[in-house]
């Protein structure tokens, strides 16, 4: 059984620290709310051979021992690389949000989408925010992501919550209708990269709440390991 994760769960009461065990880690893809945009993106796969999952919304199951609060993670080889994306978090008081990246292997992508992601370390800020907290003004929220280029910070990610499904009916999708079950950590799509994806050493990533003005924000180097 693997060892707690630390969060830092912020409510209007104040921040009390929680050691959480996590049960299950699935990662959603193809979450944007403009379908006729996701099918764009399904036949593009198609185009340069790669097998598109089988629904959409697509969902993967992922090892536990790949959630991490690490601030530096090794990988295999040089074509990996991060994506920001919103977090659900299933505890026993409730549904909490944070921030994290699905950092995959692209080049086994290209092949084997369900193992690229099994494949990298999961990335999550130790931050959380109480669902119900942010809720009413979901679609507003932020994500953005940076990558080090050239020994500097450049804009890679950035869009509102509004561009992906929201948390209910993605996780009725993942579950039929019941609520997220207690200890599962759902991943929840992302957005496309500026400039195209591309590997880097360093990423940053952050969730911004402008209603209640408060942020995220975590970050990560990249060592990556030579194949043999």
């Amino acid at each position: 059984m693997r060892e707690p994760i630390g969060f830092r769960c912020v409510t209007a009461a104040g921040i009390h620290q929680v050691a959480f065990r996590p049960r299950d880690l699935v990662i959603a893809g193809l979450t944007g709310r403009d379908q006729a945009a996701v099918q764009h993106h399904v036949e593009e796969l198609r185009a340069i051979g790669v097998t598109p999952p089988p629904s959409i919304p697509a969902f993967f199951r992922n090892g536990t021992d790949l959630l991490t609060t690490a601030s530096a993670v090794e990988v295999l080889g040089p074509d990996s690389s991060g994506e920001v994306e919103f977090v659900l978090v299933s505890m026993a008081d409730g549904l909490w949000v944070g921030v994290g990246s699905d950092h995959t292997d692209r080049r086994v992508e290209a092949y084997a989408i369900d193992v690229s992601k099994q494949l990298c370390p999961k990335v999550m800020a130790p931050l959380l925010w109480r669902f119900a907290d942010v809720a009413p003004h979901w679609d507003q929220l932020v994500l953005r992501a940076w990558i080090e280029e050239a020994g500097r910070l450049t804009l890679y990610q950035q869009g509102t919550a509004a561009a992906l499904r929201p948390p209910e009916p993605l996780i009725a999708a993942w579950t039929g209708g019941a609520p997220l079950p207690e200890g599962t950590v759902m991943f929840g799509g992302t957005f496309a990269a500026i400039g195209g994806i591309r590997p880097s050493v360093g990423f940053e990533f952050e969730l911004e709440d402008p209603i209640l003005r408060r942020v995220i924000r975590h970050g990560y180097t990249v060592r990556s390991l030579p194949l043999t």
